[in-house]
């Protein structure tokens, strides 16, 4: 990763007053396959990082529960598949974004653990 995106990656939690936690590429994220399709806006939502899962679920529109909705990708296959989530990485566990063209949002939900379940490895 080059310092540019690490730099931008750090500035969005010290904007928001997040710790960074590193999401290292050769782990993998939940993602809807539907990012790729350009609906917006993009969701993500960070849980407990679990075995070679980052932790990060990234979908597209709205959410759901079925079973093939995420499909895992190695974090550094994101610049193909939606490159506007890469500055968001680094915040922790509990921290949500929402992201869309002239649209920034990201807040801290303590109840994600409880809503979301890292999908077993």
């Amino acid at each position: 990763m080059n310092k540019e995106i690490h730099q931008r990656q750090e500035g969005i939690c010290t904007k928001y007053g997040a710790e960074i936690v590193a999401c290292p590429n050769g782990l993998t994220i939940g993602i809807s396959r539907n990012v790729r399709n350009g609906i917006l806006p993009v969701n993500g939502v960070r849980v407990t990082p679990s075995g070679n899962s980052s932790g990060w679920f990234i979908w597209a529109g709205d959410w759901s529960n079925a079973p093939d909705f995420f499909v895992p990708l190695h974090v550094h296959h994101l610049r193909d598949w939606c490159p506007s989530t890469i500055p968001f990485l680094l915040l922790p566990p509990g921290w949500r974004f929402q992201v869309a063209p002239n649209h920034e949002d990201v807040w801290f939900d303590s109840d994600v653990q409880t809503k979301v379940a890292v999908p077993s490895q």
